[in-house]
């Protein structure tokens, strides 16, 4: 999906999310869900995306399987953001800081530098750059390996124009 092919990618998530058959086998899904939903977000289809992620985080809550909630969390503010509703940059900045902060009790470092790039972008377009760079420069700091991957090289591309503002 992260290719572009947005509604072949959105069917196969769809068909092996929803053909889960009980609650046990539906945990592995969770990040399956929130991919789903950022990616209904990038399609047009928020309100869609919204509603798998509240769906996914209720049953989270309820079945006490909180451990990928800093991401779904981060998702529901991403789309929030897609909507650009004058109160949805608060609400999404809270949403951030929330994951933020359930990553770093949980010590879930990929979840923690996950949301802390959404909100230390949040924060560059709002121009507090110095806030963002300050956030985001000490998570990113805890990597020792993986700089290839996508999520690292967002940050270090963030980071990079942070610190040439």
């Amino acid at each position: 999906m992260k290719t572009g092919a947005v509604a072949g990618g959105l069917q196969l998530l769809r068909d092996g999310i929803y053909g889960i058959g009980g609650s046990r086998s539906a945990i592995r899904f969770i990040p399956s869900v929130a991919e789903m939903a950022e990616a209904l977000g990038r399609a047009g289809q928020i309100p869609y995306g919204l509603a798998a992620v509240e769906e996914t985080l209720a049953w989270s809550e309820r079945t006490q399987h909180r451990w990928a909630m800093p991401e779904l969390l981060r998702v529901k503010g991403e789309l929030l953001l897609l909507q650009r509703a004058p109160e949805s940059t608060a609400t999404a900045e809270n949403l951030f800081r929330q994951a933020l902060d359930l990553a770093r009790k949980q010590g879930a470092l990929f979840w923690e530098l996950r949301a802390g790039t959404s909100l230390a972008r949040l924060l560059r377009d709002q121009n507090r750059c110095t806030e963002a760079s300050a956030l985001l420069q000490p998570v990113y700091n805890c990597f020792t390996e993986g700089f290839d991957t996508a999520d690292l090289r967002s940050a270090r591309t963030l980071l990079e124009a942070l610190f040439s503002n």
